[in-house]
């Protein structure tokens, strides 16, 4: 981890977690990220979830090496990053929240049962922070992904506290290779997703900025060549694709649209397409596809009619889609029904609230399973999807 002397990482990594935030899958669990700035004066950067309060007090003791904190910096209130700031104060009840005017009135809406009377400085963006040699600026930056949330500028050693910007689904020793771009892709697609333009302000506020290391809030702290993370981010926020390859997501019951979604992945790849992703709604959770549907720039979206209506794990899906605000992307459809298929005009309905999002009017409809006489369609298709 590339962090100068004077700061000590005291995060925590709570590899037993299974689901963030109740409905995101974690293969290796993932870290509650939180700082500590050793000067005249010492600032803590965050606290933790609750789940890792004890664990993460005693890393603050041991960096502390017998001192009292001076400030504890709130950049964001949600409770991953602030469920132990009440037994922080207990322990150090001289330390002052630092925090913005947002972040300040969900503090008494979190712990009203505690006294925040002279214990909060509450800054505005640009305003600064003196320790003694380092010098902390603070930066709003309003609804990534919280209406509080704001970034710590360390002007002094070129170190830039993101808050949940350039997180991940990772561990915080996790290495780069493993936790960007897969990762940090997912929890940026589903996390954030939604605030693209929020995020393009915030970068164009930190562009002119001269640091050298990202300290997020969750997964492994970046360093190095940070114009590799900084292009994903600009690309992701404003929802350009990072492959013209194919995603083609189907909804299955019994095979039948698995098999012709298989046989159009299968035409893709003869034309040449590369990078072309085949995933089962069905068995994949969610946000695996809707980062998939982020990173490539032309989607088949295949779906059995049920109810009279689009499959389930179909419909969440492009309700997840919407919900993060993916658009400009090219979409084929593919529907299959054994007496009345609907579901392409369904799916079309819903494209068409989504902005950019070009449906191609070629549809393979299938009646129970794919025939022979549909295998042209496929090659139509794919004619239409590539031009």
């Amino acid at each position: 981890m590339s962090l100068p002397e004077n700061i000590t990482f005291i995060g925590a990594d709570d590899d037993d977690l299974d689901l963030f935030e109740g409905q995101y899958p974690l293969s290796a669990g993932i870290s509650y990220n939180s700082y500590l700035i050793n000067d005249d004066k010492i600032a803590i950067i965050d606290a933790v979830d609750r789940r890792k309060t004890e664990v993460w007090l005693e890393s603050v003791k041991q960096g502390l090496n017998g001192r009292n904190p001076d400030y504890i910096i709130i950049q964001h209130m949600e409770p991953d990053h602030s469920g132990s700031l009440l037994d922080f104060l207990k322990v150090y009840p001289e330390a002052k929240v630092v925090c913005t005017v947002p972040a300040r009135a969900m503090l008494t809406n979190y712990f009203d049962e505690f006294d925040f009377s002279g214990k909060i400085l509450t800054v505005k963006d640009g305003d600064s922070l003196s320790l003694g040699r380092v010098t902390l600026r603070f930066l709003t930056a309003p609804m990534v992904h919280w209406p509080e949330v704001m970034l710590t500028f360390d002007e002094t050693d070129g170190i830039l506290f993101s808050a949940d910007a350039f997180g991940s689904f990772a561990l915080s020793g996790a290495g780069i290779e493993s936790a960007w771009p897969m990762e940090a892709r997912r929890y940026y697609t589903n996390i954030v997703g939604r605030f693209g333009g929020n995020v393009q302000s915030l970068m164009a506020k930190i562009k002119g900025l001269k640091f050298s290391t990202i300290a997020p809030l969750h997964g492994p702290v970046l360093s190095g060549d940070l114009s590799p993370y900084w292009v994903l981010y600009d690309k992701w926020s404003r929802y350009e694709p990072e492959s013209d390859g194919v995603l083609v997501a189907y909804a299955s019951i019994y095979g039948g649209t698995a098999h012709a979604a298989d046989m159009i992945a299968a035409e893709l790849r003869r034309r040449g397409v590369t990078d072309v992703v085949l995933m089962d709604l069905c068995r994949h959770d969610v946000s695996y596809a809707v980062a998939e549907a982020f990173r490539l720039r032309r989607l088949v979206a295949c779906s059995v009619t049920y109810d009279a209506g689009i499959f389930p794990s179909m419909h969440n899906f492009i309700h997840h889609l919407q919900a993060k605000k993916l658009k400009n992307r090219k979409v084929a459809l593919v529907e299959n029904g054994s007496w009345a298929p609907i579901a392409a005009k369904l799916m079309a309905e819903e494209f068409a609230k989504m902005e950019g999002m070009e449906v191609i009017p070629e549809v393979l409809t299938l009646k129970a399973r794919l025939h022979q006489s549909d295998l042209t369609q496929i090659q139509t298709i794919a004619d239409s999807l590539l031009k």
